[in-house]
C-alpha cells in the first residue's frame, strides 16, 4: 500500500459544504457520505441538484461501523467529537485520518488552538491565511487551495449596471460576514444580494448551485463585504468566468486579487465605493479586470491541480 498510488481509496466523509464536496469527489476514489434520516445538516448525502459522480455513495450513520474504509476525512467539529466516538468502530478510529478545516479561527484570531490535537491526523487548511492563524499544536498541517468547475459556456457579460453579493444567511451571521458593510455600501451603490435567506437582508433569495454562475455573470462586478472568513468558493467561481472582484483586503482575498489587475481590494470602504462607481461607468475597465481575474483563477484554482493535491495528501496519509 505504501507505494501503490494507483489504488482507488475508500474515503469516509460527510456533506458539510456541498460545492466543496462535489469538487473533492472529482478525485479518482470512492467517497462514502454519512447520512441520517431526513438528511439534516451535516448528513445530507447526495441530495440537491449537483451532478454527483458514480464514485459517490451514501452510507447510513447506523451502518458506518460495518463497512471497510481506507481513510476517514472529517470536515466539522461535531463529526470529530461525536461521530468519531459514536459511529466509528474501534478499528475505524485507527484508520488514516484527515480533517479539513474550512474556516479561520472564530474565538481568537491568532491564539485559538485547533481541537484536532493529534500528531497522527493531517489537518488540511483551504487557505494559507487559515493555516497561519490557527494554532495547530502537534497536529501536522498543509494547505490545499480551492479548485472549481464552472458550467461550460458560462462567461462574464457584465451588461447589468449593478454589483452582486453572494452570502448565505447574511443577516443572521452579522458583522463577521459584513452585514453592516453591505447595508452601508448598498445605500450608495446598486447591489443585489443572493444566497440562503437573502430576502431577510433585502436580497433576492437563493440561486441554485448550477444556475449561480450564469446568474451572476450579467452583473458588472462581484462585491465581497466579508471581514473574516475563508476564501469563498463563489468568489473563485466568479473569477473563473471572468468577473472583476471588489472586496475587503482581509484574510486570503488580499493575496488573490491584485489592484488594477484582477479587481480592487481595500480596507477603506469609501475607496471601494469609488472603485465600484468607476466600474459602473466603465464596462471596458470592468472587463479588463475580469480577464485578469480569470487568468489568476485558471492558474491558481484549476480543478486538475486541486485533484492532484488531494491525491497526494490521501496517498501520503495512507502510506
Amino acid at each position: 500500500m505504501a507505494n501503490d498510488r494507483s489504488r482507488r481509496l475508500r474515503v469516509l466523509t460527510w456533506h458539510v459544504h456541498g460545492n466543496y464536496l462535489y469538487y473533492l469527489t472529482r478525485a479518482p476514489h470512492d467517497f462514502f457520505i454519512v447520512t441520517k434520516p431526513g438528511h439534516p445538516p451535516g448528513y445530507a448525502g447526495k441530495v440537491g441538484v449537483l451532478p454527483w459522480g458514480d464514485n459517490v455513495h451514501e452510507v447510513s450513520a447506523s451502518d458506518v461501523a460495518a463497512h471497510g474504509f481506507d481513510v476517514v476525512l472529517f470536515q466539522h467539529k461535531t463529526h470529530w467529537f461525536d461521530d468519531r466516538l459514536n459511529l466509528l468502530s474501534e478499528a475505524q478510529r485507527q484508520l488514516p485520518t484527515v480533517y479539513i478545516e474550512h474556516d479561520p479561527p472564530q474565538e481568537n484570531a491568532f491564539e485559538q488552538r485547533h481541537w484536532v490535537d493529534d500528531p497522527h491526523t493531517l489537518l488540511v487548511h483551504v487557505t494559507h491565511f487559515n493555516r497561519l492563524m490557527w494554532n495547530s499544536g502537534p497536529t501536522p498541517s498543509c494547505v490545499i487551495e480551492h479548485g472549481v468547475i464552472v458550467p461550460d459556456g458560462v462567461r462574464y457579460g457584465g451588461e447589468k449596471d449593478r454589483g452582486i453579493v453572494v452570502i448565505n444567511h447574511l443577516r443572521q451571521r452579522g458583522r463577521r460576514l459584513g452585514s453592516d458593510v453591505y447595508a452601508d455600501v448598498s445605500r450608495r451603490v446598486p447591489l443585489d444580494l443572493v444566497g440562503m435567506d437573502a430576502r431577510a437582508a433585502g436580497g433576492i433569495g437563493e440561486i441554485g448551485n448550477l444556475d449561480l454562475a450564469a446568474f451572476i455573470a450579467r452583473y458588472r462586478f462581484f462585491f465581497n463585504p466579508i471581514r473574516w472568513t475563508s476564501l469563498g468558493l463563489a468568489i473563485v467561481e466568479a473569477m473563473t468566468i471572468g468577473m472583476p472582484i471588489v472586496g475587503l483586503a482581509t484574510t486570503e482575498l488580499a493575496t488573490v486579487i491584485r489592484n488594477g489587475e484582477s479587481g480592487i481590494v481595500d480596507t477603506n470602504v469609501d475607496a471601494l465605493v469609488d472603485a465600484m462607481t468607476t466600474l459602473l461607468r466603465d464596462p471596458a475597465e470592468a472587463r479588463r479586470l475580469g480577464d485578469g481575474a480569470r487568468r489568476v483563477a485558471l492558474e491558481r484554482f484549476n480543478i486538475a491541480r486541486f485533484v492532484h493535491d488531494w491525491n497526494d495528501a490521501l496517498y501520503r496519509v495512507c502510506s
